[in-house]
């Protein structure tokens, strides 16, 4: 139930997203979601991609570490209040929300949520037990062993 992201740190320079975005395209990469923050001189981008280790790869020959890190992506009614929903048995088990984003599926009526937990094991347990749709890797294309 957890996926595999990458992150990286690119310099804010013009071009720089660009040539990131340009060479998993030409790699046949599928960008399935996407987080890109300012910290100043740099932006931290954080990818789920169809292939991991491709991706990975052709990041580490352009001199741009990428760590992998693992999120667990829900899918939540499109519904006010439907986010406070979830993160409440997580916060009255003490669990934390270090990151979150989101991604919009125009062909549904769910909201799909990315996050990275203080704990993801427990809240996978936790969420489940909530009868909270989990995603998983053939939910978003991604080749098992990418």
């Amino acid at each position: 139930m957890k996926l595999k992201q990458i992150v990286v740190s690119i310099e804010n320079a013009p071009g720089r997203f660009y040539e990131v975005t340009k060479a998993l395209g030409d790699a046949g990469i599928n960008l399935r979601a996407l987080n890109l923050v300012d910290t100043g001189a740099f932006g931290q981008l954080r990818l789920i991609v169809s292939n991991v280790a491709t991706a990975r790869r052709i990041l580490m020959e352009m001199h741009i570490p990428a760590q992998i890190t693992e999120v667990v992506a829900t899918e939540i009614a499109d519904h006010p209040g439907k986010l406070a929903d979830l993160l409440k048995p997580l916060m009255d088990a003490d669990i934390h929300v270090i990151f979150m984003y989101a991604l919009i599926r125009q062909s549904s009526e769910n909201a799909v949520m990315i996050f990275r937990f203080s704990d993801n094991d427990k809240a996978i347990e936790i969420l489940k037990k909530s009868g909270i749709d989990l995603l998983t890797t053939e939910s978003f294309g991604i080749l098992e062993n990418g």
